[in-house]
């Protein structure tokens, strides 16, 4: 598993939050109840299907696992595969020759790839905007 440990909690298991009956970590002991979501496993990415280029991702920021890109999904923008880039609140299109998988956790990976890969290309609008009012 990437990470080992959540916010004051160790993880044993890939099910502990889902199976566990008591108060784990210690800000749920803190404020007296669940932080409901941790426990819901369509949040949690099988890591085991990271693409190369995410697990070098990874491996290059020196973080333990995904972060800020465990809730980015394959969605569907008028009927076209797309990631939603929050940074330009707007969806980028899959390009059609790629081939996606049909399963749901691989697709989510690629669209967390190509996000990446977008907002790191000189054709993100966010580049104009850096261009226009950077003060160095």
């Amino acid at each position: 598993m990437a990470g080992t440990s959540y916010k004051g909690s160790e993880i044993r298991s890939v099910d502990q939050f889902i199976s566990s009956d008591g108060l784990d970590s210690e800000r749920e002991k803190e404020i007296g109840q669940h932080i409901g979501y941790r426990y819901d496993v369509n949040l949690l990415p099988d890591y085991d299907r990271l693409t190369h280029f995410l697990r070098k991702y990874i491996e290059i920021m020196g973080w333990d696992d995904l972060n800020w890109l465990e809730d980015v999904h394959m969605g569907y923008e008028e009927g076209h595969a797309a990631v939603f880039d929050r940074n330009i609140n707007g969806w980028v299109r899959v390009p059609d020759d790629i081939d996606l998988p049909d399963n749901q956790q691989d697709r989510d990976m690629i669209a967390r790839e190509l996000l990446v890969k977008f907002q790191m290309s000189e054709r993100h609008p966010m580049v104009e905007l850096r261009e226009a009012y950077r003060k160095f």
